[in-house]
Order: structure tokens, then C-alpha cells, then sequence
């Protein structure tokens, strides 16, 4: 592997050219063991991988405990250059429940306490709201973010899940460092509004669902059993036809990796790499040998033929299925 690093758009920090999402190894997936979990976060840091991205609602809090956990028993070196990105805003219940966003400044605030005590850290480096709150103001929770930076609370601000617009009102407000967004080869909307004014104000991106949670990773198969845990047990691409459809699209993207020698998973993290410099894929490995096999996307060069191979077997607009159920579409981003 070769180590490579990228900057998070034109205000935000150098990290990894692939950083660690570590939702998984908390919720929504199904079980995940929490000293396999933990083994993954040193070994990426280990690998020169510096930016972790965690959610304040994962599991109510439990995710950001564990990445303070791990953080506090990796060698101090590798502790440092660790760089943390939180989302926060999300409600939930204690049956697990979710029941919108809160944005207001208050709140912000409120939420980015609760995470530095449960990381272990002085500040957060990259803070965001999860969905936009349709009840404030992007400029009021941008604005209270820009507080918590002016007191050292956080170093950066970044966006998740927000259309062209929101991006322009935000930027005006404070400097934006990037926007956490979807985009893998089935999943390119980012490309027609999004990816152009991220570009014309010089906000990066981190991408994540790289591998659409798993779908396109080349292990998923149609026989699979999901937990009622799972979130791929009520998400439209994992159902039905949908499934089938969009293994037929894996089928052909193998064909193209067994030509270079490489798995399926290393391509489609290779496409997302070659898509720009200023796209950070997220990779959401649970497991040192998965880790290690999206790592090795790091060494794949894709060249124009293999560009262009790959647009003819997983054309734009090829999946089947929106990437999430309908009552969690209507919570993404669009203006």
C-alpha cells in the first residue's frame, strides 16, 4: 500500500486519501465485536489512515466510546495524528428510534459537550449536522458551529447530506471544509449540482457508502440472511429484484477487476478515488481483513480504457432502488 494524503477542501486539514467510517462497528449492520473493532482502528492507524468518522447517534453514543477507547490505547504517535469527524443532530429514543434533527444553537452546542467527553478529546476536528433541521436556518447551526471553533472546541466545520443551495448559504456564513455525501458508482447523484459548487467554492468531499454498504463489494450475495438489525434488511437495493439486478451490475464490474488482478471492492474504492483530489472516500470496514483489502485500493490505478470499461458496465443511473427507504429519503438534502 501506498501512502497517500488529500486536503479537505481549501479550509479544512490533510488526512488520508481514505478515512475510516466507523458506524458499523456500533449500528445498523448487525453485531460487530468490539475488540475486532477496536484491532481496526489501530491497524488503520497503523496503515497511515488519519481520519475517523464517527456520529454522535451511532448506537446513542456508543460508537464515539469506542473510538475513545481505541484512541486511548493506541501509541501516542498514532493517537495524535488521528483526526476525528462528528455528525451530530439526530434524535433518537430509547427504544432506538429516530425523530428528526435539531439544529438550533443551543443544541450544537449541547451535542458537541456530550461528544468531547465521550471521545476523550480537547476538540473535534470536523463538525457537522447529520441531515439538515428544516426548522433553522443553516446559517444559525453553521454559525454556532463557527463559536465552538472561535473557542477551540472544533477545528473545522463540514456539511452532510445537503443540496447546492444550503451549501452556498452555509459557505457564506462560515468557512466549510467539506461535505460528507453518498456518491459511489450506483450512487452519483452528487454529480449534476452538488460535486460542481463543492468544486466552484473549494469544499471538499468525503464520500461515503463507497461500496453502497457492502452491495457492490463483491462478498454480497443473494442468499444472504440479514439481522432484523441490519439496515440492509429494509433498504430498496437489498430487496427482491432490486438485489438481483444490482449483483448483475457487481458481476460485470468482477469481470473488469479479475483483468487487473484485483477485487471488486478495490475497484469501485479506486473509481471513487480517481473522481478527484478532493474526494475522500470513507471506507466502512469492520475488520482488519477487510480494512486491509480496501487499503489495497490505494495501489489500483485506473487507467482511461479501465475508466471507460467501467462506465459501460455500472453505467450512471444503473442501480435499482433508492439507497434508502422512502421515509428516510424525504430527510436528504436536495436545496
Amino acid at each position: 500500500m501506498t501512502t497517500q494524503t488529500r486536503t479537505l477542501g481549501t479550509t479544512g486539514p490533510q488526512v488520508s486519501a481514505l478515512g475510516l467510517g466507523c458506524m458499523g462497528m456500533s449500528a445498523l449492520y448487525g453485531d460487530a465485536d468490539r475488540a475486532e473493532s477496536i484491532a481496526t482502528v489501530h491497524a488503520a492507524l497503523e496503515a497511515g489512515v488519519t481520519l475517523l468518522d464517527t456520529g454522535d447517534f451511532y448506537a446513542m453514543g456508543h460508537n464515539e466510546m469506542l473510538i475513545g477507547e481505541a484512541l486511548r490505547a493506541a501509541p501516542a504517535e498514532r493517537r495524535e495524528q488521528a483526526l476525528v469527524s462528528v455528525k451530530f443532530g439526530a434524535l433518537r429514543d430509547p427504544d432506538g428510534g429516530w425523530s428528526g434533527y435539531d439544529g438550533r444553537p443551543a443544541a450544537v452546542k449541547n451535542f458537541a459537550a456530550y461528544s468531547l467527553q465521550r471521545l476523550g478529546v480537547d476538540h473535534i476536528d470536523v463538525y457537522r449536522i447529520a441531515r439538515l433541521d428544516p426548522s433553522v436556518p443553516i446559517e444559525e447551526t453553521v454559525g454556532a458551529i463557527a463559536e465552538l471553533v472561535e473557542k477551540g472546541y472544533v477545528r473545522h466545520i463540514g456539511l452532510s447530506e445537503v443540496g447546492a443551495e444550503t451549501i452556498r448559504r452555509a459557505a457564506a456564513t462560515a468557512p466549510i471544509s467539506d461535505l460528507q455525501i453518498e456518491y459511489s458508482l450506483i450512487s452519483r447523484g452528487i454529480e449534476d449540482e452538488i460535486l460542481p459548487t463543492t468544486r466552484e467554492l473549494g469544499i471538499g468531499i468525503t464520500a461515503y457508502g463507497v461500496l453502497s454498504r457492502g452491495l457492490i463489494s463483491g462478498h454480497f450475495t443473494s442468499d444472504r440472511q440479514l439481522a432484523a438489525n441490519d439496515f440492509r434488511a429494509m433498504s430498496p437495493r437489498f430487496q427482491g429484484e432490486n438485489l438481483q439486478h444490482n449483483l448483475n451490475l457487481v458481476e460485470a464490474l468482477r469481470k473488469i477487476a479479475e483483468q487487473k488482478g484485483v477485487t471488486v471492492a478495490q475497484t469501485a474504492i479506486a473509481w471513487v478515488l480517481a473522481r478527484g483530489e478532493d474526494i475522500v472516500p470513507l471506507i466502512g470496514a469492520r475488520t482488519r481483513e477487510r480494512l486491509a483489502e480496501s487499503l489495497g485500493a490505494l495501489d489500483v490505478t485506473l487507467d482511461e480504457a479501465d475508466l471507460a470499461a467501467i462506465e459501460r458496465a455500472v453505467p450512471a443511473d444503473a442501480a435499482a432502488g433508492d439507497r434508502y427507504p422512502a421515509a428516510q429519503m424525504s430527510h436528504l438534502g436536495t436545496k
